[in-house]
């Protein structure tokens, strides 16, 4: 899989707005934080904009690193069993 867009979270800044744009346009959104994982399936039992917000935000307000897209799932946080799915 290729590489199509490769932004820098330090020099690019994505705020709530824009990153709730790129979740309600996957059918998937996995969300890691520590060593919890939320998978939501968009078309069937998507969360709220708070609850997103809440999962895919940091404290800066902005968009959480690392993010990954792929294909129609949006990847927020590491967790290396879901990279490795998402990878395989």
């Amino acid at each position: 899989m290729a590489v199509v867009e490769l932004v820098d979270a330090k020099k690019v800044r994505r705020g709530p707005e824009e990153a709730l744009e790129l979740a309600h346009a996957a059918s998937r959104v996995l969300i890691a934080k520590g060593p919890k994982l939320l998978d939501y399936d968009m078309k069937k039992d998507a969360p709220g904009d708070d609850e997103l917000i809440k999962g895919i935000i940091g404290p800066s307000g902005n968009l959480r690193a690392p993010t990954l897209v792929v294909g129609k799932t949006l990847m927020v946080g590491f967790n290396a069993e879901a990279y490795a799915e998402l990878f395989e």
